[in-house]
């Protein structure tokens, strides 16, 4: 994998009443992603709660992933942690998979580096862990934040792809297509995708998509054809939805979703919790707006 584009989702990670993983869900998941025509999977990403699982518990995700799909759509894995070396290792166990064609590496949280220690981290994982890296700037989680200069920099070294940028930021978002016009640029936020895609970018990295993998799929294709009308309609469309999925801290909204369509539960793991009855209430509101409680398989019509 040299170029990332189009509509990826971050799998969110089913879990059974007893917390442990439910591959019967998840593989249900991953088909509603292939048969809504999403481009690729994100496995073990901040949505996919690898923070709370186990290394053995990850690669068997990611594992199980790659056999469901087959070869149909690319897999980015989430490999990234607070330790350098750690996620080298980690990311040279998932390398092994076969079917894995890059790696989203996170910036160093807690650790607080700055941004020598920011370019080192992702140079030295894309040097060493035997996958392109996909570089993943997310300061609400992370704190610190990389610099526009930084991923020009890293921008430059062969191994490193593209990068999910989860700012929300649309004046970050315009220097970096300023200054790394030719890098893949996804966007990591739900609520600015399609001014995201208007500005140049790439695709996204998507967690509503886990739900309406159709409507995001036309999102991001139309937007990226220039065709602003139906981008701006779709985008539109899912706000109600994606403010629901981000009321309470991300997955459990999106669990809870997936646990009124009858999918799977909605088990989270600690300290994470599942979902307030407001919040709940605010999920089935948004599923019946985008009429997922109506229709099983709804056609693309049924969302504008």
């Amino acid at each position: 994998m040299n170029h990332v584009e189009g509509a990826y989702t971050a799998l969110v990670t089913p879990f059974d009443h007893e917390g442990e993983i439910d591959f019967a869900g998840l593989e249900l998941l991953v088909e509603k992603q292939i048969e809504g025509k999403i481009n690729g999977l994100v496995p073990c990403g901040t949505t996919g709660e690898a923070s709370t699982m186990t290394e053995a518990e990850q690669l068997a995700v990611i594992s199980r992933v790659a056999d469901i799909v087959n070869g149909r759509v690319p897999i980015i894995a989430g490999t990234g942690t607070n330790d350098t070396k750690k996620t080298i290792e980690y990311t040279q166990k998932v390398s092994e998979i076969k079917g894995v064609g890059a790696a989203l590496v996170v910036v160093p949280y807690y650790n607080k580096p700055d941004q020598r220690g920011i370019i080192h981290h992702f140079e030295t994982v894309a040097r060493y862990g035997k996958l392109p890296v996909v570089l993943y700037n997310i300061p609400g989680r992370s704190v610190v934040s990389m610099t526009v200069d930084s991923v020009a920099h890293l921008a430059k070294d062969p191994n490193i792809i593209a990068i999910k940028d989860a700012t929300g930021d649309m004046v970050y978002a315009t220097r970096l297509k300023e200054l790394c016009p030719s890098f893949s640029l996804l966007s990591g936020d739900d609520f600015t995708t399609f001014p995201f895609m208007a500005l140049g970018g790439h695709g996204c990295i998507s967690v509503v998509s886990n739900l309406l993998p159709h409507v995001i799929s036309i999102m991001v294709a139309s937007t990226g054809n220039k065709d602003f009308a139906a981008g701006q309609l779709a985008h539109l469309r899912i706000q109600k939805l994606a403010r629901a999925l981000f009321a309470e801290p991300n997955p459990a909204p999106t669990k809870a979703a997936a646990n009124l369509l009858g999918w799977f539960g909605e088990t989270v793991r600690g300290p994470l919790l599942t979902c307030s009855e407001s919040t709940l209430t605010a999920v089935e509101e948004a599923l019946q707006d985008v009429n997922l409680l109506e229709k099983d398989e709804p056609d693309d019509e049924s969302y504008f």
